[in-house]
């Protein structure tokens, strides 16, 4: 069987975890079904627990401790708010909490599917209660809490201890609508309708489903990055590295309970045909030319899109509603050909931005890039034209070589990972054919990470920005760069993953014509810095960090508590370029300097230490005065700020659009769930978003400044 594996085991990749969430949930509890699991998904566990007994990076045996392991994060990941289930409910499983790893490899699966249609049946109970509850009405005049998060909290004695949780909730969802405007029956006929479709997505909830979520409760009880994915999620996988799906070119979003098109992209089928705009709504699908049609009105998004995607050159109809046309109005029907479509709004895009220092004025250009996105299918097929994140890279530096940019800045925010050879290859076009990471397997086997064909391309002052969010591949990336003194590394200290995982095709190693298993990604080895330490659990310490502007959410690998450990290896560089770190102390003095006096910056740290205090407190007033009072001296807050804004005058560079750090902390504050809006209020919600000034990335472009500037001074002295 090794040798099987070692023939079929075929990607080495470096990301964050992808985990299902609890599904969704049919109109009346009764709907809601039993589910048992499907033979492949049996024999998909089986095989799942065997591969990792037997060549996991962390040797971690089918046994009572994994099951008891195993068992504590299914709950947590099916009812991680305790919200649902009982304590009469746990106990009733608990006794065969140790046998579940064990009955996994005996093709039995009636432990998880028991503990799912529970909780299916209980969350449908409790959002029927919840539609009840708004017969009654509250009182908001009694002063009384909302506990935010129950995660710490143990689960609930009683059906009646519970209640009184639910009534709470209840009370705050309507006391949020209530203070945004709206009157007494516009709130019982959007929170009823709220919680009837949290009931129907109950309902339509299918065993792949649970399988996914028991699976990754098995998978990360074993380590954090070693997960599942169903033939559905390990599509959706390859579809977010190669950039690229077949289907029609539309952006769909659930708005109004219609599947709604939020955007059509250029050069698509849908763009090109001229019959499909922004707001229509998705009604009906049939396959081919004279295909049934099929009503989708209340479908899942994850089964209307399945349905619209297929086959290259395959036809696939639409009945669709104008977006200008009323409910009752006549269906058109679409016919399109599906074609390969370019996801370029998750590719490399840069951008170059204009920063004086004095009398001088230097051009920056930034390169932002969301993953490493790597068309692994097209490289082992030795395609020409495979995509990856180093060529999208490329490209674009030398657009900026042309342009003669003074520096470069790679914003690798929110970047959790992706592949292991685009991490050494993006590398290498500012260090060279060097040395990138170390990696090491289970046997205590190092091997070096090297791009033997590398040449750098970008030799001038370089910058890069990352967060707590940046991950895994991400820190390969900016560890190589401050280990050689390459360039400045900036923002927050990052996730702290610092391991290596292989993609496992379970169907291919079954020879399976079609996919009907699902791939495992396993983690198989741990990646080190070229200085020998690695950013397991610690991640990359920022040479000019922003102390006290990032959200203090507890997040990053040391949140696990069944991660890998810290350690080291022998180095085999550990003599950096001592250029920039000579320059450093006058960065972080000019950096310092400029933010305490920056207005942004004190809003933001405003912002954040009030989102820090509500999140201690952990608590929310149901009382309707208080609420009222706090909303008022939100708002006064907001408009002295838009004051100040008008007065500040910032240049038209600072103010382009994107999503930023100071935008996360942005809601609306209409009391409404994304779905419940308009057409119309989602686009004006997303545009507001994207038009907030991303004042981090501002700050970062004015740090290369200031480094460039130093690097030039230095380079006259000497």
């Amino acid at each position: 069987m090794k040798k099987s594996i070692r023939k079929t085991l075929l990607w080495l990749i470096l990301s964050l975890p992808v985990w299902a969430h609890a599904a969704a949930v049919d109109a009346e509890e009764s709907f809601v079904q039993d589910l048992k699991p499907t033979v492949q998904e049996t024999q998909a566990a089986h095989m799942a627990a065997d591969i990792l007994a037997l060549y996991h990076y962390r040797e971690v045996p089918p046994d009572p401790v994994l099951s008891a392991k195993v068992f504590d994060q299914y709950l947590k990941s099916l009812d991680s708010e305790k919200l649902f289930l009982l304590q009469t409910d746990v106990d009733r499983f608990s006794g065969d909490s140790a046998s579940i790893a064990q009955k996994v490899r005996q093709d039995d699966l009636s432990i998880p599917f028991a503990i799912y249609d529970l909780y299916a049946h209980r969350a449908a109970e409790r959002f029927q209660y919840a539609r009840k509850l708004l017969k009654l009405g509250f009182d908001f005049q009694v002063s009384e809490d909302l506990q935010v998060s129950r995660s710490l909290q143990p689960w609930s004695q009683t059906s009646v201890e519970l209640d009184d949780v639910w009534r709470k909730r209840v009370k705050s969802d309507w006391l949020s609508l209530k203070l945004a405007g709206k009157d007494h029956k516009s709130i019982v006929t959007m929170l009823d309708k709220r919680y009837e479709r949290a009931i129907k997505r109950m309902g339509q909830t299918q065993s792949a489903d649970a399988f996914q979520i028991f699976m990754n409760a098995y998978t990360m009880a074993i380590e954090p990055h070693t997960n599942y994915m169903g033939p559905n999620a390990a599509a959706e996988f390859d579809i977010s590295m190669s950039l690229s799906l077949v289907g029609i070119g539309v952006a769909v979003s659930d708005a109004e309970d219609f599947a709604t098109i939020m955007a059509v992209t250029e050069g698509g089928p849908a763009s090109r045909s001229k019959q499909l705009r922004a707001g229509d709504r998705i009604v009906g699908v049939a396959q081919g030319a004279r295909g049934e049609m099929t009503n989708v009105i209340g479908l899942r998004s994850e089964d209307l899109v399945s349905l619209i995607r297929g086959p290259v050159g395959t036809v696939v109809k639409l009945a669709v509603l104008p977006a200008d046309a009323g409910v009752s109005a006549e269906r058109k029907v679409v016919t399109l050909v599906r074609q390969p479509i370019a996801m370029e709004g998750q590719a490399a895009r840069s951008s170059i931005e204009t920063r004086s220092d004095g009398a001088v004025s230097r051009r920056i250009g930034v390169i932002t890039l969301p993953s490493f996105y790597e068309d692994f299918a097209g490289r082992q097929a030795d395609e020409t034209d495979f995509r990856s994140a180093t060529r999208d890279v490329k490209k674009l530096l030398s657009e900026f070589n042309a342009s003669h940019v003074d520096g470069v800045l790679i914003d690798l925010r929110d970047n959790g990972g992706g592949s292991l050879s685009q991490a050494i290859e993006l590398t290498s076009l500012f260090v060279g054919n060097v040395p990138v990471v170390q990696q090491r397997n289970a046997t205590g086997d190092v091997m070096l990470g090297v791009d033997n064909q590398a040449s750098v391309l970008w030799h001038g002052p370089l910058g890069v920005l990352i967060n707590k969010r940046s991950a895994s591949a991400s820190e390969i990336f900016a560890a190589a760069i401050q280990d050689y003194g390459r360039g400045v590394i900036m923002g927050q200290s990052s996730y702290g993953k610092g391991t290596v995982q292989l993609m496992v095709d379970l169907d291919g190693l079954v020879k399976n014509d079609k996919p009907q298993l699902g791939e495992l990604k396993m983690t198989i080895a741990q990646f080190f810095r070229v200085n020998g330490g690695t950013t397991q659990l610690k991640g990359v310490t920022p040479d000019i960090g922003f102390s006290g502007y990032f959200d203090g959410d507890a997040l990053g690998e040391s949140a696990f508590d069944n991660a890998l450990p810290w350690t080291m290896i022998k180095a085999v560089h550990n003599a950096p370029n001592a250029t920039i770190g000579s320059i450093v102390p006058a960065l972080v003095a000019k950096h310092e300097s400029r933010t305490q006096l920056d207005a942004d910056f004190k809003q933001l740290r405003e912002d954040m230490d009030e989102r820090q205090r509500q999140r201690d407190k952990n608590e929310i007033s149901l009382n309707e005065p208080e609420r009222r009072q706090e909303r008022a001296a939100r708002q006064a807050q907001l408009t002295a700020r838009q004051a100040d804004t008008h007065m500040a005058s910032p240049c038209p560079s600072d103010t382009r659009a994107t999503t930023s750090l100071a935008a996360q902390g942005t809601t609306l504050e209409d009391g409404m769930l994304s779905g419940e809006r308009s057409f119309e209020e989602e686009l004006r919600a997303e545009k507001s978003m994207n038009t907030l000034k991303d004042i981090v990335l501002i700050e970062s472009t004015r740090i290369m400044n200031d480094a460039i500037g130093l690097l030039q001074a230095g380079q006259t002295q000497s």
